[in-house]
């Protein structure tokens, strides 16, 4: 379970904020402040993974808030206010974002935070050269609802027009989301692009025969600028 707060002046921002990762259940709030004095006596008697963190707040601005913390958790910015969007990138905010924000904008900045703060961890515990998945799964959007796709399910990725096919081991979701953006959620050394239309998992690979991917029961072209990607599994 990830734990977050919310510091808004705003009571409608916590709201916004409240309803959407009602649809994230491994998201719980810890706790609402409408103020950053009201923060600052709450995180010192709790501990949260990441805040939601209003900038124009009275009192006591967010970002000033944000360097009087020793040791911040990770910060998603949410202002109506872009103007401060570099100084916040120089705090190492893990994402802005500009009000009014959509859920699918929302559900990225969660899974860029994660994705992150997830691969810093794996990075330092590891030796050198070796790799692991960033997080072992993210969100998906299709058919009005929100999908967790775990990693170890996912045999491969199809662009389908507007659209992208998402292919798991006991199902197929069609989702509006763009191929580009969901190769940014893969974690690199478990996946592979084999044509401008495809993303595949290495480890689900049957065959590699000619210009063709047995995975499963489908077969997957290999398109001609990315025939060195495959040389390179062999």
């Amino acid at each position: 379970m990830i734990y977050f707060l919310i510091i808004d002046d705003e009571p409608i921002a916590h709201r916004i904020i409240e309803n959407y990762c009602e649809n994230l259940h491994h998201l719980q709030k810890k706790g609402n402040c409408y103020n950053a004095f009201e923060a600052i006596e709450f995180l010192n008697k709790n501990a949260v993974d990441f805040l939601f963190l209003d900038i124009n707040m009275p009192k006591l601005k967010g970002f000033d808030f944000l360097k009087t913390l020793p040791n911040p958790p990770k910060i998603i910015v949410t202002t109506a206010y872009k103007e401060f969007a570099l100084e916040g990138y120089e705090l190492n905010v893990s994402d802005y974002l500009l009000k009014p924000f959509s859920f699918d904008r929302f559900l990225k900045a969660i899974n860029k935070t994660f994705d992150s703060a997830q691969n810093k961890k794996s990075s330092a515990a590891l030796p050198p050269n070796e790799a692991e998945p960033n997080i072992n799964s993210f969100f998906l959007k299709g058919d009005k609802k929100h999908h967790q796709i775990h990693f170890q399910d996912l045999l491969f990725i199809e662009a389908y027009g507007h659209y992208t096919k998402v292919y798991l081991k006991n199902e197929m979701i069609v989702s509006p989301q763009k191929i580009s953006a969901l190769e940014q959620l893969l974690p690199k050394p478990y996946f592979i692009r084999t044509h401008k239309s495809f993303i595949i998992a290495k480890n689900k690979i049957k065959q590699i025969e000619g210009n063709r991917i047995l995975i499963d029961k489908y077969k997957v072209p290999i398109g001609q600028t990315y025939k060195e990607n495959i040389i390179m599994l062999l």
